[in-house]
């Protein structure tokens, strides 16, 4: 054999003995590591982590129709102790464990007293004896305090002994939480929405409704962490949302709240709903839904806003159906409001079930003009003038209420349709019965929504022009508008206008003349109607349970604001003039004359969670002078600044650093003001 071969053979030979023992090391090695090993490595992976995360956008804010905040995401803390340290070195493990004891044992009593000056509700001997439980469970997460901090108070927590150091160091592990905050408390709780408690997703009113705006886009982000540093970062950074500026007006909502709150209390009513609407823009700018609940501890009932009557309570209207019905014999040409109808008493008997006004038992009315008939909401002048003219072709009635933008869908984001059903003209299938025109002319057998009824009258305000309920005005990003949302237009005109005078002349009386008088305003003219309608319960009306209404516009001359106000309650008297007028009155008066009227959040109801308290910073606050806002916190800063008449924008989290306008300076009322937190 050539040499050369022999030598090449054993080069061979020699490296693959090296190999094959290099392969039989790495085996050894990791059978070691995952027989003999493991419970070290796990250790490590404690201290050395890298994956993939979610990061959370920042919600966009929810202003008001002027700017102010409304809902705005802030800062939560859970404050979390580790009481066990965990490291791959057992020698830098024990000193570590050894000083975070002896430094715990040492200041326990300076800890837990500072603890106690931040969260007054509690003792110091009971965070004591917290921080003692934890350390004797060895827990690697104790909750040091039950309820969420705010930043500030997370702030001050962080100058505490042993609190103050690196998370590895001292043991403090605070976990961040955003939550949605409602800055005016309860005010307008419904129709700004919540979110789920449980998964943080949009699930009512505008929060729910544009939820894909507000919401923004996700980041993901890979973190890794060594020991007590973390390296972070993004594969896709976060899309915050988008501010929306809605149209509520929260001095307007305050007047509405207040005033129909004290009414529900004054009649013991069960629900109250009021919505205020502008008359050019179809903008809301109040709407309140309260039902009464009872606190089964105190015995004490109070009223809140726990479901969106206004625009999601399917209610026969009552009375204030009349108007459309009258409407629609005008638009025919077949009355004329000097067209006469026989009262009869108080009592007619239609098609063998009797027909009967409010004051039947008086005797009733005799002989009444059209515009009478709605001044005195006579059911039998509207019942009789309908079934006369339409019994025979009720389809052609119901199509003249479609036609005027009654019980037709509004096309809003939220809200139910309402129900004007449409005669069948198959016979068998019981749909139509010889009295169902009767009484649907009067407002019985129709389901309409609040904000349909309102939305109807505002057209008539509105010259015939019937535009949709609006909710929000504009979406903004970084202070800046990128979407405006314009005025929309269901019907540009519901009716000719002989009938629309007609109709307002005849609304106009209504309050002045007839039984909407409480309705009125010295100071200027108000047009509407009453009504008043028996509610329905499990298929019966022997129950005594009334809805009360008054819907109409302000001031009647020049219409700035349309105004809806519903009551159910039980039992008599139930009068839609005398029980929902008197809050038509207060509310149109006060909206006309806001400038005297106190801040919202001043009068905040006992149901609202805004209580200010003011940290750091300089609290004195004059209108049209900018406050000085320095140190205090997001909810803080804003209420100063918007008592003081301005536009808050914010940006970023924590305390603000930084205010565009300086403390002290004149004429800022009106002013947008941004404040940078850290």
């Amino acid at each position: 054999m050539n040499p050369d071969n022999k030598k090449s053979i054993q080069r061979f030979r020699i490296i693959l003995i090296v190999i094959s023992l290099i392969g039989v090391y790495i085996l050894g090695t990791a059978l070691s590591t995952m027989l003999f090993k493991a419970d070290y490595w796990n250790q490590v992976s404690q201290r050395f982590i890298s994956d993939s995360l979610r990061v959370e956008a920042m919600r966009g804010n929810i202003l008001s129709a002027d700017g102010q905040v409304m809902v705005a995401s802030l800062p939560k803390y859970r404050l979390f102790m580790d009481f066990v340290v965990i490291d791959k070195d057992t020698t830098a493990r024990r000193k570590a464990q050894e000083w975070r004891d002896n430094e715990l044992a040492e200041k326990l009593d300076s800890i837990a007293e500072g603890l106690h000056k931040i969260f007054p509700d509690k003792t110091t001997d009971w965070f004591r004896q917290r921080i003692l439980e934890g350390k004797r469970r060895g827990s690697h997460a104790w909750n040091l305090y039950p309820r969420l901090a705010s930043y500030i108070q997370y702030k001050q927590c962080k100058e505490l002994p042993l609190l103050r150091e690196t998370p590895f160091k001292g043991g403090f592990c605070p976990e961040r939480i955003m939550l949605r905050t409602k800055l005016y408390g309860s005010l307008a709780s419904r129709t700004l929405g919540d979110l789920s408690q449980d998964s943080g997703r949009a699930k009512s009113g505008l929060e729910w409704c544009y939820d894909t705006i507000l919401r923004g886009t996700d980041g993901i982000m890979h973190r890794t962490k060594v020991m007590d540093k973390r390296i972070s970062f993004f594969d896709r950074k976060p899309v915050n949302g988008h501010d929306l500026v809605c149209t509520i007006d929260a001095t307007m909502q305050d007047i509405a709240e207040k005033a129909i709150r004290n009414k529900l209390k004054e009649v013991n009513g069960d629900k109250g709903v009021v919505i205020l609407m502008e008359v050019k823009t179809g903008d809301i700018k109040a709407m309140v839904s309260l039902t009464r609940y009872r606190n089964e501890e105190t015995g004490v009932s109070e009223y809140y806003e726990a479901q969106n009557d206004a625009i999601n309570a399917l209610w026969e209207p009552g009375s204030t159906f009349k108007t459309g019905s009258i409407m629609v014999a005008l638009e025919d040409g077949k009355i004329t409001p000097e067209t006469t109808v026989d009262g009869n008493g108080g009592i007619y008997m239609m098609h063998g079930r009797p027909m009967k006004d409010h004051n039947w038992h008086k005797g009733g009315y005799g002989i009444l003009t059209v515009s009478q008939v709605l001044e005195q909401s006579s059911n039998i002048g509207v019942s009789r003038i309908i079934d006369d003219l339409y019994h025979d072709h009720p389809e052609k009635y119901v199509q003249g209420l479609y036609n005027l933008g009654v019980g037709i869908p509004l096309g809003m984001p939220m809200g139910a349709n309402p129900r004007v059903r449409m005669p069948d003209t198959n016979k068998q299938t019981g749909n139509w019965s010889k009295t169902a025109l009767a009484w649907m002319s009067i407002g019985y057998e129709t389901q309409i929504p609040p904000i349909s009824t309102v939305a109807f009258y505002n057209a008539i305000a509105n010259n015939g022009r019937f535009v949709r309920p609006r909710f929000v005005k504009a979406e903004m990003e970084n202070g800046q508008i990128v979407r405006e949302y314009p005025v929309e237009v269901i019907k540009e005109r519901i009716c000719s206008d002989h009938t629309l005078k007609d109709i307002r002349m005849i609304l106009e009386k209504v309050v002045s003349e007839g039984l909407g008088r409480k309705a009125g305003n010295k100071r200027f003219k108000v047009s509407g109607k009453t009504g008043t309608a028996q509610v329905a319960e499990n298929g019966s009306y022997a129950s005594h349970a009334y809805m009360v209404s008054f819907c109409g516009f302000f001031p009647s001359d020049d219409p700035k604001y349309s105004c809806i106000v519903c009551i159910r309650k039980r039992g008599l008297p139930a009068s839609g003039g005398g029980q929902c007028g008197p809050v038509f009155s207060e509310i149109s008066q006060l909206v006309m004359n806001q400038g005297v009227y106190r801040d919202p959040r001043e009068a905040a109801d006992s149901t609202s969670v805004f209580t200010p308290t003011f940290v750091k910073g300089n609290t004195e606050v004059t209108i049209g002078t900018v406050p000085d806002v320095m140190g205090m916190g997001a909810k803080d800063a804003t209420y100063a600044l918007q008592k003081a008449g301005m536009k808050v924008q914010l940006r970023g989290e924590g305390v603000v650093k930084e205010q565009s306008l300086p403390a002290g300076t004149k004429e800022a009322k009106g002013k947008t003001i941004t404040l940078r937190l850290k």
